[in-house]
């Protein structure tokens, strides 16, 4: 049962039979000099474009040939269609453009081609035998975008580099105008990024699922889904596995040995996700999930028994994080559910009251003895806390010198596994948002991945990082002491 959505094209020219007669008349030339040939990944792929679904998901590594793909399928579908308009987006119109210089090498290659296609290397764009907009590089902004009616089909590149979804759904919406397929490829993107939350429930709403080796084809509705991928972490150094995630007979279990041997690679970056299209964190990550999760324990802080806590305020549109930690002893420090409240975000502040009745659910279960916060953003807060609970207020000032021993201490607690915590999920997501950013005299500190708080382009929740600022606060507190690193600094006031 074909999924193709019915569209005003000749079905029989646009199909894989006819796709590979035209590539052997056109005599099209990779950039090599070699002729082109589909191999048998590519002829599947190829098949399913062409059957013209609503749209098409291709998810491999790199190297794997998927944008000459496109190139050689976006001028087939040039070539014939009546008024096309075929928009190439990309995240950066320099990654849009690796597309279109693959079609320019086939065009300027090939003298079939150079007789029935024109192209405008100045202007991105390729003048197409039926006339229309032709062929033509978009870089990602809706924006830009918004007027573009694709036919017979638009192309994203490397979809999970985009700041969001916004393009690709944008011109999903204008294809239906048309009766037009979008078509996307990409390799894997960071956990918890919009892209991965999309491809997790195509995978997950799938009506039907063919799984060979590390091959996935998927189908739903009016919707095909390609995935390579090696099945988990732990055996993404089985070679034998790797390379079927690679398809592309030109890669080789030889290359792909030596490319896990380099001494320069980024096994997060360069391997885990390039090469076996395994969602992976950036380069800059703090903090490994492997280390964090390790940590992990079902162990609660028992009630009763007094504890500290820091707190990291925002009113507007970061989160307010309250996190209790219990020192049992040296080598056991316990960080219980902690408080998370995310403001409206709709112009109006998170109320105080809110914030108040967090402290009160973390006192009324376990004592607070000590609160370790940046009171010039709490002053009210601070004055409750102690009138109020009777809680001693440590403030904490925001500086840089702080914050490399709050990196130093729990680097080290998390390596020595002194450190535990309850799985609590959105502590464990603002701990996974947070880069290591270097700092004068190769010191580090936790930051925030984005100085932009656009959430509309960034998606806030994979910017905040303010559960693990607080956690860092009442952890470098509570192993120095108080009469310690932030007194000997005068960087501390106390007060009851």
């Amino acid at each position: 049962m074909s999924v193709a959505a019915q569209i005003p094209v000749d079905v029989e020219r646009y199909s894989l039979a006819g796709f590979e007669q035209w590539i052997e008349r056109s005599e099209l030339l990779l950039d090599n000099g070699d002729e082109w040939r589909l191999e048998p990944f590519q002829r599947e792929l190829a098949a399913d474009i062409l059957s013209m679904p609503r749209e098409c998901w291709v998810i491999i590594p790199e190297g794997n040939a998927k944008t000459t793909l496109l190139a050689g399928l976006g001028l087939y579908l040039g070539d014939f269609a009546e008024r096309p308009w075929i928009p190439i987006g990309a995240a950066a119109r320099e990654q849009a453009e690796i597309m279109f210089g693959q079609m320019s090498i086939f065009v300027e290659g090939s003298d079939y081609l150079k007789g029935r296609f024109r192209v405008f290397n100045g202007y991105r764009k390729i003048q197409c035998p039926g006339g229309g907009r032709g062929i033509k590089v978009y870089p990602w902004d809706p924006k830009t975008g918004d007027g573009v009616i694709p036919y017979p089909m638009s192309l994203v590149d490397e979809l999970h580099r985009h700041e969001d979804l916004r393009l690709y759904r944008l011109w999903k919406g204008k294809s239906w105008k048309r009766g037009a397929t979008i078509v996307t490829t990409s390799t894997a993107g960071e956990p918890g990024s919009e892209f991965e939350e999309v491809r997790e429930a195509i995978r997950a709403k799938a009506k039907s699922r063919e799984r060979s080796g590390c091959h996935l084809r998927a189908l739903g509705e009016n919707l095909i889904y390609h995935e390579w991928m090696v099945p988990s972490a732990d055996k993404a150094k089985d070679i034998r596995l790797v390379k079927e995630a690679n398809p592309l007979a030109q890669i080789t279990e030889g290359m792909l040995e030596e490319k896990l041997s380099s001494l320069t690679l980024d096994f997060g970056e360069d391997w885990l996700r390039l090469t076996c299209n395994i969602p992976s964190r950036s380069g800059q990550a703090a903090i490994p999930e492997a280390d964090w999760d390790a940590c992990g324990t079902d162990d609660v802080i028992p009630e009763g028994v007094p504890v500290g806590v820091g707190a990291d305020f925002a009113w507007l549109i970061d989160t307010t994080a309250l996190v209790p930690l219990w020192m049992r002893d040296t080598d056991y420090r316990l960080f219980g559910d902690p408080e998370i409240l995310t403001p409206p975000r709709d112009g109006t502040m998170l109320a105080v009251e809110d914030v108040r009745d967090a402290f009160l659910r973390i006192h009324e279960r376990n004592p607070i003895s000590y609160v370790v916060m940046d009171m010039t953003k709490a002053e009210d807060t601070a004055a409750w806390l102690e009138s109020e609970l009777r809680v001693q207020v440590i403030e904490r000032p925001q500086r840089n010198e702080l914050f490399a021993i709050d990196y130093e201490r729990l680097m080290s607690a998390l390596a020595k596994r002194q450190l535990r915590h309850t799985r609590h999920p959105v502590f464990r997501q603002h701990v996974m948002n947070a880069i290591a950013r270097k700092l004068p005299g190769d010191r580090m500190r936790f930051d925030r991945p984005s100085t932009s708080r656009n959430t509309k382009a960034n998606r806030q929740e994979r910017r905040v990082v303010d559960a693990l600022t607080a956690a860092c606060f009442v952890h470098t507190m509570a192993t120095d002491g108080i009469d310690s690193v932030y007194e000997e600094r005068g960087l501390i006031s106390l007060s009851m």
